[in-house]
């Protein structure tokens, strides 16, 4: 009667198999198409709107002041109606200095573009060594410290003696414009290079040019496009001024030439071109110090 009993409990003491728990993947629940193009849609709102109105209540307060009898500047309304033309066809060319806006913001342009890349250039070689050598800095810091306070078209003058010819008179003046902030920048973010990375730099052995592209350019991007902002910035405002004096093609000549034309309108019409321009060359320099240092330059 015990054996049957003896087999029963052994055989309940082996374990049986179970089947495996099946583990069902999480699934993300996406929001519905309408709720996320509302929330787009208020995103785009939060940030278009606020400058929409600003605009809005200038625009009214300009008019209302300047729409009253014996107002000296006119409203947007006269504005928009009198440089019509000028808008809606800005590239026409009759010859000599009879151009469209888009001739003369396109000379400004170029001449910015020359003596803004020869700042760039120059002005990171500069701040290189500035900021590499301490004999280089109480060498050229002092005197970078006092030229820098010269104003922009105080250098006009001896260009123009130099060289001659405006063309490259305005192209030096822009180079001499920006070329502080670059150096000055570059420097001081060389100098900041944690003394981290040199000991990194001096156990892996680097050559001066590896050193420089694997440790010093990415340590001091940040400051060198910060510099590079400031400078696209100083060289589009030095060019405007630089050519009302200069003369020939260009945005700077254009509002000079209104101004002894008495047409008003039209100087305020190349003033809003001149900031729009102005803001897109600071977020295109923006854009690319966001790419190249990967959002760690400040925008």
């Amino acid at each position: 009667m015990n054996m049957p009993l003896a087999k029963t409990e052994t055989a309940s003491a082996v374990p049986v198999a179970r089947p495996a728990a099946t583990v069902l993947p999480l699934q993300i629940k996406r929001a519905p198409f309408r709720e996320r193009a509302i929330a787009r849609a208020i995103t785009i709102a939060e940030h278009l709107l606020p400058p929409i109105i600003v605009l809005t209540i200038a625009l009214v307060v300009w008019e209302i002041l300047c729409g009253r009898p014996g107002a000296t500047l006119p409203p947007p309304s006269q504005v928009l109606s009198e440089t019509w033309e000028l808008i809606v066809d800005p590239f026409y060319d009759r010859g000599g200095i009879d151009k469209g806006l888009f001739w003369h913001l396109s000379a400004s342009l170029q001449r910015v573009a020359v003596g803004y890349c020869l700042a760039a250039l120059a002005g990171i070689a500069l701040g290189t060594l500035v900021g590499q050598s301490t004999w280089a800095m109480r060498g050229l810091d002092p005197m970078f410290q006092v030229l820098r306070t010269v104003p922009p078209l105080a250098w006009l003058p001896l260009s123009l003696a130099a060289f001659r010819q405006g063309q490259p008179a305005a192209i030096f003046v822009i180079f001499i414009t920006a070329i502080w902030p670059i150096i000055i920048n570059t420097a001081v973010g060389i100098r900041n290079i944690p003394q981290d990375f040199r000991n990194v730099a001096a156990v892996l052995r680097l050559n001066h040019l590896e050193f420089f592209w694997k440790i010093m350019v990415p340590s001091a991007a940040p400051y060198i496009f910060t510099g590079l902002r400031i400078g696209i910035g100083l060289s589009w405002l030095a060019i405007v001024a630089a050519e009302m004096l200069i003369g020939g093609v260009g945005i700077g000549f254009f509002i000079w030439d209104a101004w002894n034309s008495s047409r008003i309108s039209e100087i305020i019409l190349a003033l809003v071109y001149v900031g729009v321009i102005g803001f897109i060359l600071d977020r295109i320099v923006a854009l690319l110090a966001t790419i190249v240092t990967r959002g760690t330059a400040a925008n």
